[in-house]
Protein backbone atom coordinates (compact mmCIF):
# COMPACT_ATOMS: atom_id res chain seq x y z
CA UNK A 1 0.00 0.00 0.00
CA UNK A 2 2.80 2.59 1.05
CA UNK A 3 5.05 2.08 -2.33
CA UNK A 4 1.65 2.31 -4.21
CA UNK A 5 0.85 5.52 -2.41
CA UNK A 6 4.49 6.47 -3.19
CA UNK A 7 3.95 5.63 -6.83
CA UNK A 8 0.21 7.88 -6.92
CA UNK A 9 2.29 11.08 -5.32
CA UNK A 10 5.21 10.64 -7.83
CA UNK A 11 3.06 10.41 -10.42
CA UNK A 12 0.65 13.48 -9.18
CA UNK A 13 4.05 15.94 -9.06
CA UNK A 14 4.93 15.02 -12.47
CA UNK A 15 1.79 15.88 -13.79
CA UNK A 16 1.74 19.46 -12.01
CA UNK A 17 5.39 19.65 -13.28
CA UNK A 18 4.72 18.98 -16.69
CA UNK A 19 1.54 21.07 -17.18
CA UNK A 20 2.64 23.70 -15.08
CA UNK A 21 -0.09 24.53 -13.29
CA UNK A 22 -0.89 28.22 -12.79
CA UNK A 23 1.06 29.62 -9.31
CA UNK A 24 3.10 26.01 -9.34
CA UNK A 25 6.36 28.18 -10.16
CA UNK A 26 7.13 30.46 -8.08
CA UNK A 27 8.82 33.84 -9.39
CA UNK A 28 12.41 34.82 -8.94
CA UNK A 29 13.00 38.22 -8.02
CA UNK A 30 15.12 39.39 -10.87
CA UNK A 31 11.92 38.48 -12.96
CA UNK A 32 9.76 40.63 -10.71
CA UNK A 33 12.37 43.29 -11.23
CA UNK A 34 12.76 43.47 -14.90
CA UNK A 35 8.56 43.35 -14.77
CA UNK A 36 8.70 46.75 -12.34
CA UNK A 37 11.32 48.08 -14.89
CA UNK A 38 10.52 52.03 -14.15
CA UNK A 39 11.71 52.49 -18.07
CA UNK A 40 8.85 50.55 -19.52
CA UNK A 41 5.90 52.80 -21.22
CA UNK A 42 3.06 52.90 -18.82
CA UNK A 43 1.16 51.71 -21.71
CA UNK A 44 3.17 48.12 -21.43
CA UNK A 45 2.67 47.94 -17.71
CA UNK A 46 -1.50 49.10 -17.75
CA UNK A 47 -1.50 45.63 -19.94
CA UNK A 48 0.28 43.42 -17.35
CA UNK A 49 -2.57 42.51 -15.78
CA UNK A 50 -3.48 40.30 -18.59
CA UNK A 51 -0.82 39.18 -19.92
CA UNK A 52 0.83 37.74 -16.68
CA UNK A 53 4.46 38.27 -18.08
CA UNK A 54 6.22 37.83 -14.48
CA UNK A 55 4.16 34.41 -14.28
CA UNK A 56 5.28 33.72 -18.04
CA UNK A 57 9.24 34.28 -17.50
CA UNK A 58 8.98 32.10 -14.36
CA UNK A 59 6.97 29.31 -15.92
CA UNK A 60 9.62 29.70 -19.11
CA UNK A 61 12.36 28.97 -16.88
CA UNK A 62 14.26 32.13 -18.21
CA UNK A 63 17.60 32.77 -16.42
CA UNK A 64 20.18 36.11 -15.60
CA UNK A 65 22.78 35.68 -18.62
CA UNK A 66 21.07 34.04 -20.73
CA UNK A 67 20.94 34.97 -24.78
CA UNK A 68 16.94 34.76 -26.02
CA UNK A 69 16.01 34.80 -29.38
CA UNK A 70 12.61 36.77 -29.40
CA UNK A 71 10.60 36.39 -32.36
CA UNK A 72 8.51 39.00 -33.83
CA UNK A 73 8.56 41.38 -30.72
CA UNK A 74 5.68 43.57 -32.37
CA UNK A 75 6.48 47.23 -30.12
CA UNK A 76 8.82 45.21 -27.69
CA UNK A 77 6.08 44.49 -24.47
CA UNK A 78 8.36 41.34 -23.56
CA UNK A 79 11.93 42.64 -25.24
CA UNK A 80 12.06 45.01 -22.55
CA UNK A 81 11.27 42.61 -19.70
CA UNK A 82 13.58 39.85 -21.05
CA UNK A 83 16.00 42.60 -21.27
CA UNK A 84 16.35 43.12 -17.79
CA UNK A 85 15.56 39.79 -16.80
CA UNK A 86 18.38 38.29 -18.25
CA UNK A 87 20.73 41.20 -17.18
CA UNK A 88 24.01 42.94 -18.33
CA UNK A 89 25.89 39.40 -19.33
CA UNK A 90 22.70 38.34 -21.08
CA UNK A 91 21.34 38.85 -24.85
CA UNK A 92 18.20 39.83 -26.81
CA UNK A 93 17.85 39.43 -30.39
CA UNK A 94 14.85 40.90 -31.11
CA UNK A 95 13.93 39.22 -34.90
CA UNK A 96 11.77 41.10 -37.08
CA UNK A 97 10.84 40.49 -40.53
CA UNK A 98 11.28 43.23 -43.72
CA UNK A 99 8.79 45.92 -44.75
CA UNK A 100 6.87 43.74 -47.00
CA UNK A 101 6.98 45.54 -50.67
CA UNK A 102 4.30 47.55 -51.55
CA UNK A 103 3.16 48.41 -47.92
CA UNK A 104 0.88 50.92 -46.91
CA UNK A 105 2.31 54.44 -46.22
CA UNK A 106 1.31 54.06 -43.08
CA UNK A 107 2.38 50.96 -42.03
CA UNK A 108 5.10 50.93 -39.70
CA UNK A 109 8.70 49.53 -40.18
CA UNK A 110 8.54 46.48 -38.18
CA UNK A 111 12.07 47.71 -36.68
CA UNK A 112 10.99 51.18 -36.72
CA UNK A 113 8.20 49.90 -33.89
CA UNK A 114 11.30 48.75 -31.41
CA UNK A 115 13.22 52.11 -31.98
CA UNK A 116 12.15 53.97 -28.64
CA UNK A 117 13.82 50.71 -27.24
CA UNK A 118 16.85 50.60 -29.17
CA UNK A 119 17.70 54.28 -28.18
CA UNK A 120 17.37 53.63 -24.87
CA UNK A 121 20.55 52.54 -22.89
CA UNK A 122 19.03 50.52 -20.46
CA UNK A 123 18.69 48.44 -22.73
CA UNK A 124 21.95 48.06 -24.36
CA UNK A 125 21.87 44.22 -24.39
CA UNK A 126 19.21 44.23 -27.38
CA UNK A 127 19.86 44.18 -30.89
CA UNK A 128 17.40 43.66 -33.64
CA UNK A 129 17.82 41.50 -36.72
CA UNK A 130 15.79 42.10 -39.27
CA UNK A 131 15.52 39.47 -41.76
CA UNK A 132 13.10 36.96 -43.69
CA UNK A 133 11.71 34.71 -41.18
CA UNK A 134 12.11 31.93 -44.01
CA UNK A 135 15.86 32.56 -43.84
CA UNK A 136 16.03 32.86 -39.69
CA UNK A 137 19.95 32.90 -38.99
CA UNK A 138 21.32 33.92 -35.42
CA UNK A 139 24.55 34.58 -34.64
CA UNK A 140 25.17 32.89 -32.00
CA UNK A 141 23.33 29.49 -30.38
CA UNK A 142 20.45 30.80 -27.98
CA UNK A 143 19.50 29.43 -25.01
CA UNK A 144 15.98 30.32 -25.72
CA UNK A 145 13.31 31.02 -28.49
CA UNK A 146 10.65 33.06 -27.74
CA UNK A 147 7.12 34.10 -28.57
CA UNK A 148 4.05 35.76 -28.28
CA UNK A 149 0.65 35.63 -29.83
CA UNK A 150 2.29 35.17 -32.95
CA UNK A 151 3.17 31.74 -33.79
CA UNK A 152 -0.23 31.58 -36.05
CA UNK A 153 0.79 34.24 -37.57
CA UNK A 154 3.44 32.13 -39.05
CA UNK A 155 0.90 30.22 -40.73
CA UNK A 156 -0.15 33.95 -43.00
CA UNK A 157 3.37 34.55 -43.91
CA UNK A 158 3.18 33.85 -47.72
CA UNK A 159 5.45 31.01 -49.06
CA UNK A 160 6.84 30.11 -45.67
CA UNK A 161 7.13 26.31 -44.55
CA UNK A 162 6.04 26.15 -41.10
CA UNK A 163 8.36 22.59 -41.16
CA UNK A 164 11.16 24.03 -42.42
CA UNK A 165 10.82 26.91 -40.06
CA UNK A 166 10.22 25.25 -36.84
CA UNK A 167 13.65 23.07 -37.89
CA UNK A 168 15.36 26.41 -37.93
CA UNK A 169 14.29 27.54 -34.53
CA UNK A 170 15.30 23.99 -33.31
CA UNK A 171 19.16 24.40 -35.30
CA UNK A 172 19.14 28.15 -33.67
CA UNK A 173 19.17 26.54 -29.90
CA UNK A 174 21.75 25.14 -27.99
CA UNK A 175 21.45 21.46 -26.74
CA UNK A 176 18.90 21.69 -24.10
CA UNK A 177 17.60 25.33 -25.25
CA UNK A 178 13.78 25.79 -24.96
CA UNK A 179 11.33 27.32 -27.33
CA UNK A 180 8.16 28.82 -25.69
CA UNK A 181 4.82 29.22 -27.83
CA UNK A 182 2.36 31.81 -26.42
CA UNK A 183 -1.00 31.85 -28.48
CA UNK A 184 -4.34 32.78 -28.60
CA UNK A 185 -6.32 29.02 -28.52
CA UNK A 186 -8.71 28.34 -31.10
CA UNK A 187 -11.01 25.73 -31.32
CA UNK A 188 -10.17 22.25 -30.66
CA UNK A 189 -9.86 20.55 -34.05
CA UNK A 190 -9.24 23.64 -35.85
CA UNK A 191 -6.01 23.62 -37.03
CA UNK A 192 -4.71 26.50 -38.83
CA UNK A 193 -8.25 27.00 -39.96
CA UNK A 194 -8.53 30.58 -38.06
CA UNK A 195 -4.90 31.66 -38.46
CA UNK A 196 -6.01 34.37 -40.56
CA UNK A 197 -9.64 35.23 -39.58
CA UNK A 198 -9.68 35.21 -36.14
CA UNK A 199 -6.05 35.02 -35.40
CA UNK A 200 -6.02 31.93 -33.51
CA UNK A 201 -4.51 28.64 -33.65
CA UNK A 202 -5.35 24.98 -32.31
CA UNK A 203 -3.18 24.27 -29.85
CA UNK A 204 -2.65 20.48 -30.62
CA UNK A 205 -1.42 22.05 -34.28
CA UNK A 206 1.14 23.70 -32.44
CA UNK A 207 2.56 20.56 -30.64
CA UNK A 208 2.22 18.51 -33.83
CA UNK A 209 4.12 20.93 -36.00
CA UNK A 210 6.73 21.82 -33.52
CA UNK A 211 7.63 18.05 -32.14
CA UNK A 212 7.80 17.52 -36.16
CA UNK A 213 10.88 19.55 -35.77
CA UNK A 214 12.44 17.21 -33.36
CA UNK A 215 11.25 19.17 -29.67
CA UNK A 216 10.03 17.03 -26.62
CA UNK A 217 7.27 19.23 -24.78
CA UNK A 218 8.59 20.15 -21.51
CA UNK A 219 5.61 21.09 -19.99
CA UNK A 220 2.40 23.38 -20.96
CA UNK A 221 0.73 26.68 -18.37
CA UNK A 222 -2.89 27.37 -18.07
CA UNK A 223 -2.26 30.70 -16.39
CA UNK A 224 -3.49 32.55 -19.70
CA UNK A 225 -6.44 30.08 -19.56
CA UNK A 226 -9.74 31.75 -20.00
CA UNK A 227 -13.15 29.91 -19.84
CA UNK A 228 -15.20 32.54 -20.63
CA UNK A 229 -13.92 32.68 -24.43
CA UNK A 230 -15.78 31.02 -26.61
CA UNK A 231 -12.41 30.40 -28.95
CA UNK A 232 -15.03 31.89 -31.74
CA UNK A 233 -14.52 36.04 -32.03
CA UNK A 234 -11.30 37.21 -33.43
CA UNK A 235 -8.83 38.29 -31.05
CA UNK A 236 -9.24 42.28 -31.89
CA UNK A 237 -12.66 42.26 -31.08
CA UNK A 238 -14.11 44.03 -28.30
CA UNK A 239 -15.90 40.91 -26.34
CA UNK A 240 -12.80 39.30 -26.01
CA UNK A 241 -9.76 41.62 -26.68
CA UNK A 242 -7.35 41.23 -23.53
CA UNK A 243 -9.07 38.65 -22.14
CA UNK A 244 -8.69 35.70 -25.05
CA UNK A 245 -8.08 31.99 -24.08
CA UNK A 246 -4.23 31.58 -24.36
CA UNK A 247 -1.61 28.67 -23.57
CA UNK A 248 1.64 29.10 -23.13
CA UNK A 249 4.22 25.23 -24.45
CA UNK A 250 7.55 24.91 -23.84
CA UNK A 251 9.27 22.81 -25.63
CA UNK A 252 13.11 21.40 -25.19
CA UNK A 253 15.77 20.46 -27.93
CA UNK A 254 17.24 17.37 -26.60
CA UNK A 255 21.05 17.62 -25.61
CA UNK A 256 21.80 14.76 -27.66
Amino acid sequence: MMRFTSILVSSLFFGLALTGAAGAASVPAFVAAAVADGNRPDADKQRDAERKPAQTLAFAGIRRGDTIAELLPGGGYFTRILAKAVGPKGKIFAVVPPQPPNSPPDRPDPAARLKGLTDDPSYANVTVLQQPLATLSLPTPVDVVFTAQNYHDLHNVPSLDIAAFDKLVFDALKPGGLYLVVDHSAEAGSGARDTSTLHRIDEATVKKEVEAAGFQLAGSSDILASAADPRTAKVFDASVRGKTDQFILKFRKPKR
